[in-house]
């Protein structure tokens, strides 16, 4: 094994060790900290300083995105003039692998002024910060992976892991969902599959191709090709859904050399075709159009009348994909 291999393979092992004895460590002073802030009537306000202000932004923004108001402060900042952002309905996350940190440390005669709760993610719990706080999440390590033993590497990797496990369980208890998810996500690629329905992408009105079962083949074919879907309902005299025509059953009809002039729409259609309704998640079609290996989809009612269609292009163009 070459050195730079052998280097890799300890410092990922090493923090791997560090994640595994922080599990084992957790107590009721994790569940004092998540009804701390499931309790506050305010934001949860994250601060630390140097390699642990960096982590601290992340847990905020993670535990922000998930139905916990957060922010960062930077503790240096909150000492001149920045404290005026918390309030007494607050709770406070202090950062610091000591607990001696002094920017922090500095906060905690004002953070008791205001008797704003305090959970401290330390790695000494006898710490200056661990005595004042009212929770502790033990972010101590036995060995950092930096050989030697300065650098915040394994002990950074537990806060950051403990930060996503607060904002995980902080989530389950707030029974989030994934339309909460969507709310706080709306753009790019993932706020659309989760707030987009079929509704907002199919085909409607003219636009969606339709036929009766006594129209020829030949019809068939015409409506197809207008529509560009590459697939056409069959309905009833009610307009209700019997089957569907595709691209592949044309091409069928074809092969075995059927009359497209004498052959009816009801004859070549595949019955009881798949459908799904216009407020189904947009994702949802498309995973179950990818589930069952189709690349049209019909959309119906109750009352199974077609109200719109749509292809594997529309998710496409409305970025589902």
């Amino acid at each position: 094994m070459s050195r730079i291999l052998e280097a890799a393979r300890r410092t990922l092992q090493i923090e791997a060790d560090a994640l595994n004895a922080a599990e084992q460590r957790l107590d009721g002073d994790f569940e004092r900290a998540v009804e701390l802030i499931l309790g506050a009537q305010g934001r949860l306000v994250v601060t630390g300083m140097g390699k642990s202000g960096l982590i601290g932004r992340k847990i905020a923004a993670t535990l922000a995105s998930t139905g916990t108001p957060s922010f960062f402060m930077h503790p240096a900042e909150g000492s001149h003039g920045d404290l005026g952002m918390v309030t007494r309905q607050d709770v406070v996350l202090a950062i610091s692998s000591s607990g001696e940190t002094g920017e922090v440390v500095s906060l905690l005669p004002l953070l008791q002024r205001l008797d704003v709760p305090l959970i401290a993610m330390v790695g000494r719990s006898e710490s200056t910060l661990g005595s004042s706080a009212a929770a502790i999440l033990d972010i101590g390590v036995e060995t950092e992976a930096c050989p030697m033993n300065l650098a915040p590497t394994a002990s950074t990797t537990v806060t950051l892991a403990l930060g996503d496990a607060l904002s995980v369980a902080l989530l389950e208890e707030r029974g989030f969902t994934e339309e909460d998810f969507a709310r706080f996500h709306p753009g790019g690629s993932l706020g659309k599959r989760l707030l987009l329905h079929i509704r907002d992408i199919m085909h409607t009105g003219e636009a969606v191709p339709r036929v009766p079962a006594s129209a020829s083949m030949r019809e068939a074919l015409l409506e197809m090709t207008a529509k560009r879907l590459g697939m056409t309902a069959v309905e009833d005299a009610d307009g209700r859904l019997l089957g569907l025509i595709t691209d592949g059953d044309l091409r069928r009809a074809l092969d075995s050399e059927l009359d497209l002039h004498a052959t009816t729409a009801g004859d070549a259609m595949t019955p009881d075709p798949h459908t799904i309704g216009p407020d189904a998640l947009a994702a949802r079609g498309l995973q179950f159009m990818e589930d069952k290996a189709i690349n049209g989809l019909l959309v119906v009612d109750e009352g199974n009348r077609v109200v719109g269609a749509l292809n594997m292009h529309d998710f496409l163009h409305a970025g589902v994909i």
